[in-house]
């Protein structure tokens, strides 16, 4: 029986996207192979969790993963981000104050730190979760960009820490502290920073904290208001915008002006739509707590553009957003399992055995890193065969709801009142750089 048209044309979509998606990562890989992997904003450097580079290892334990620093903090579920030598993280400190600090790459050592009054309370239900700071900041190497609970944005020098200006969007606009406070990861381009804040998508100078535009205010309420999603950039129908999730819609929206240029209703369980949007070619994939997943095909028309579902299965997702490797979405589940969704028509090919409550997943080639809350990091193949870890390892002893980063050989662990760094390399590499007790024994003529 012949595809559906739109079955169809999305894999026509799917396969062409996923042709073009090597082209530019490696001519970005080849421009910047001199300078040291980064990690600027939510979810890497092309915010949908993968990463190039030389191949990972094949281990976590046995040696592999070494522990370099590790720097005690207040509690946090914002992600750390990475430029060149800085590492940027943040802290509720005394149920009072929000804080940012600026960490020597290499050795931890604090280089700088700012603060602001800024912390506050959750609803009740929420609480297990709760008050302190959640989004992660972003960085474009002169300035350090970060998102306050209480609907705030702030803007500081990246090198001296030295704010340059501040956003308040409750004053700005009158709207009320969100009740979950500000979740959203800011997104930088070019000379823009988009947030999803004050209820809405603002686009925001980056030099001068300006607002350029105000556009996809949502509803008032408690079930509706806010947004628990971070917004992406894409070029679906050969036109460039912003992919946004609020708690009730996905849309695009023209960077520009912003214009809506389509929307569609998301059907969510308490508004809790959380993931960020996936754009494959285009189409966007989404899943949201207590419900389904579905695949919106995205099409250019004369008249602007139309939204379809393509598929919907019933994966429920909770908070992790998925990556997705040669077609397929790897997603973790509000049930604390893994499954594997075949794109082009929505059939779940796999669903693994019972983890943590929250993952987040960092992909490189056929391999998947997911940090669990529980402290454990698990390396699985990126197969829709079938469920294969390849390794697990217990890397905090404290919750980690945080987002791991992966940089090169390094990676960071926000634990709830820490941040570690570890080096992750092919044990047969340390064992050349490490002699064995014999040989250091010859070499000092014992």
């Amino acid at each position: 029986m012949p595809l559906p048209f739109n079955i169809r044309c999305l894999k026509i979509s799917l396969a062409m996207a996923l042709t073009l998606s090597a082209g530019p990562a490696s001519s970005l890989l080849a421009a910047d192979e001199s300078l040291p992997p980064t990690w600027t904003q939510w979810r890497g450097p092309t915010r949908d969790g993968k990463v190039s580079g030389a191949a990972w290892p094949d281990r976590l334990s046995e040696g592999s993963l070494t522990p370099r620093w590790r720097i005690p903090l207040g509690p946090s579920y914002s992600g750390p981000i990475v430029s060149a030598d800085i590492v940027f993280v943040t802290e509720t400190k005394d149920k009072s104050t929000e804080v940012v600090r600026a960490l020597d790459r290499r050795t931890g050592r604090e280089l700088w730190s700012h603060s602001w009054a800024g912390a506050m309370s959750v609803p009740f239900y929420a609480k297990s979760r709760g008050d302190w700071i959640r989004a992660t900041p972003a960085t474009d190497g002169k300035r350090v960009f970060v998102a306050g609970m209480k609907d705030v944005l702030v803007a500081m020098n990246a090198r001296t820490g030295k704010e340059e200006w501040r956003i308040d969007f409750v004053k700005k606009f009158g709207t009320g502290v969100p009740d979950f406070g500000l979740i959203c990861s800011p997104l930088l381009d070019g000379d823009a920073l988009f947030i999803q804040a004050a209820n809405s998508l603002v686009k925001v100078n980056q030099a001068t904290g300006e607002i350029v535009w105000r556009s996809f205010e949502g509803k008032p309420g408690v079930m509706s208001a806010g947004s628990f999603s971070s917004p992406v950039i894409a070029t679906i129908g050969g036109v460039r915008q912003l992919v946004v999730q609020s708690r009730e819609n996905l849309a695009g929206i023209d960077p520009e002006s912003g214009k809506v240029l389509w929307t569609h209703p998301v059907p969510s369980f308490r508004g809790m739509n959380i993931l960020t949007p996936t754009v494959i070619g285009d189409a966007v994939f989404t899943s949201s707590y207590q419900n389904r997943s579905w695949l919106y095909a995205v099409a250019k028309t004369a008249g602007g553009f139309n939204v379809q579902e393509s598929w919907s299965n019933n994966a429920q997702g909770y908070m992790s957003s998925p990556v997705v490797v040669d077609g397929h979405a790897y997603l973790h589940l509000g049930n604390q399992r893994f499954t594997c969704i075949e794109l082009t028509t929505g059939t779940r090919v796999w669903t693994s055995d019972s983890f943590g409550k929250y993952v987040s997943l960092v992909a490189q080639g056929d391999r998947i890193l997911a940090l669990d809350e529980r402290g454990i990091l698990l390396l699985f193949k990126a197969d829709p065969k079938g469920f294969q870890l390849i390794d697990q390892y217990k890397v905090a002893d404290d919750e980690t709801w945080a987002h791991l980063v992966v940089c090169g050989d390094e990676i960071l662990v926000r634990e709830l009142r820490a941040l570690s760094a570890f080096h992750w390399r092919k044990p047969e590499v340390l064992e050349r750089s490490s002699p064995d007790r014999a040989t250091r024994a010859a070499a000092a003529g014992q």
